[in-house]
């Protein structure tokens, strides 16, 4: 075959096995390695069996093989799974420091966030950006990765853009608040979220009162929140933002919330069947007891299980899926735990393998994890850990940068486009050969991914396959490593074989751009 027609053969398998793959099942993705391999699996760790890798991928930012042996030492992926909705219980050495490396605006108050970018020390779209590296690093080293997951999906679902003008100083305490309750109970999390000072202030519920209402918050809580479209009406929406007025926060000064019961509507509510006389100057009770109604409704059960289903089982749960999940919600009052377990024991959890598409902050973080890159405290403004916020930014977006109140979108379609694989391509390609980051990183040694020398390139495939995916090589993937590199599969690869020498980056990024590692 002549070197054109080489090359563009390359370009077809290489190309096409991600185009067609994302955005797909990839329910065979785990077949049967080539006739001939032999396991060559890092430190000799057997692979976790199908369903337990679906379940440790779905639930963790990309196996690893620490990750994988922690899940053996479990007893298998549904005890690591239980051990991981007590993360308390688990070891998480070093991760509670991560937040002082963007000290000290991680750490200050919103009062003195605001003072520090008046004075022109530092601007709160800084801080705000450091919060999403803080999260980048958080999913790449904890080891509580469900945790870590479930901190991300409600501070999306009740999305406080973390670069808006108003709500900054209070961004990272607000992110804080949800991340304690992440697996707890919706009502909590609901009672906590709507009543915070970030949330006040981006929808608009700080500036509230009595004699004018805002109705933003009020509306937002019933639409995205809880109960969804089509169970309420502009009376509804009156009546909620009604309830919600005397939550205040003194906004451009001390920016210390507050409530002002001279700033609370008073008389009778009436929100769908919710109905209270609200005759109080405090009207505290009253949004209590009105946020409990909302996290207990029918409609908001059904909200949130099918929104569970969709980011960890499939894009359309089927019916008897969410009206199973809802059920479990309300039986549990409104616990999250037991939802998950349902979730993960059902049929159709079983068969969504290879059914989601990572989002491009899970590209990102998957990608230093499938590369076993280690990064450090920042020292200079073009640290590794800074530049995971470029990169999943470059890949469509910045973490809790989505600028609508209804979080970004968590369904395959939304990133599954041509641009979005072009840029992932990239990172994947200048990591592969630790080409950039460059500052407060290292990389794995290039001969270090080969386990044995002398090694035929096809076991040197298999062995890569069940490091960087965790999974047997197969056909497609063994040819298209081929044409990457331009070598048979029986070629004995050395020491100082060109593929270790130079071309290692080329053949890393084959794994990297398969449909495997784009699905999670």
């Amino acid at each position: 075959m002549s070197t054109e027609n080489t090359a563009a053969r390359r370009r077809t398998v290489l190309g096409g096995a991600v185009v067609a793959g994302v955005g797909t099942t990839l329910a065979g993705a785990s077949a049967t390695a080539a006739s001939g391999f032999t396991p060559a699996y890092y430190k000799g760790d057997p692979l976790l069996a199908r369903q337990a890798r679906h379940l440790v991928s779905r639930f963790s930012y990309g196996i690893t093989p620490a990750l994988a042996a922690d899940v053996s030492a479990a007893g298998g992926a549904r005890a690591w799974f239980e051990q991981q909705l007590t993360p308390e219980a688990v070891a998480d050495p070093g991760i509670a420091k991560l937040r002082d490396w963007w000290a000290p605006g991680l750490n200050l108050s919103g009062a003195d966030i605001w003072k520090r970018q008046v004075d022109g020390v530092e601007d709160g779209w800084e801080v705000m950006v450091n919060y999403a590296r803080w999260a980048l690093v958080r999913r790449l080293k904890s080891q509580r990765q469900v945790l870590e997951l479930m901190r991300e999906f409600w501070e999306n679902h009740f999305n406080v853009p973390a670069n808006g003008d108003g709500a900054f100083p209070w961004r990272t305490d607000y992110g804080v608040a949800l991340g304690e309750r992440a697996l707890g109970s919706f009502e909590d999390l609901l009672q906590t979220a709507i009543t915070h000072p970030a949330m006040l202030i981006y929808l608009d519920n700080a500036v509230s009162t009595a004699k004018h209402p805002n109705e933003n918050l009020g509306r937002e809580m019933l639409e995205l929140h809880t109960v969804g479209r089509g169970n309420y009406d502009e009376n509804d929406v009156k009546n909620s933002a009604r309830i919600l007025t005397g939550w205040r926060v003194d906004v451009w000064d001390t920016w210390e919330p507050s409530y002002r019961e001279k700033d609370h509507w008073r008389g009778p509510v009436k929100v769908m069947d919710f109905t209270h006389p609200n005759a109080a100057g405090d009207g505290r009770p009253v949004t209590r007891e009105y946020l409990s109604y909302l996290a207990h409704h029918p409609a908001t059960a059904r909200r949130i299980a099918r929104k569970l289903a969709v980011k960890f089982v499939r894009d359309e749960p089927s019916d008897a899926l969410v009206s199973h999940l809802a059920s479990i919600y309300r039986q549990n009052n409104t616990e999250i735990k037991p939802v998950l377990r349902a979730l993960i024991r059902s049929e159709e959890f079983a068969m969504a393998v290879g059914a989601k598409v990572r989002d491009p902050g899970e590209d990102v973080v998957a990608t230093y994890r499938a590369l076993d890159v280690k990064v450090r405290r920042p020292t200079v403004r073009q640290a590794a850990v800074n530049v995971m916020a470029w990169q999943a930014s470059d890949v469509g977006a910045l973490p809790f940068g989505w600028p609508r109140p209804d979080g970004p979108p968590i369904d395959n379609e939304s990133w599954s486009y041509p641009s979005r694989l072009m840029a992932s391509m990239d990172i994947h390609a200048t990591m592969s050969g630790g080409w950039w980051p460059k500052d407060d990183v290292r990389y794995r040694g290039r001969r270090s991914w080969v386990p044995s020398y002398p090694m035929r390139f096809d076991k040197l495939v298999d062995h890569l396959a069940q490091v960087m995916l965790h999974q047997r090589s197969d056909a497609a993937l063994l040819e298209a490593c081929c044409l990457a590199v331009d070598l048979p599969p029986e070629e004995q690869i050395t020491r100082d074989h060109a593929v270790v020498q130079w071309d290692s980056p080329r053949l890393l990024t084959v794994f990297l751009d398969s449909p495997a590692f784009y699905h999670r």
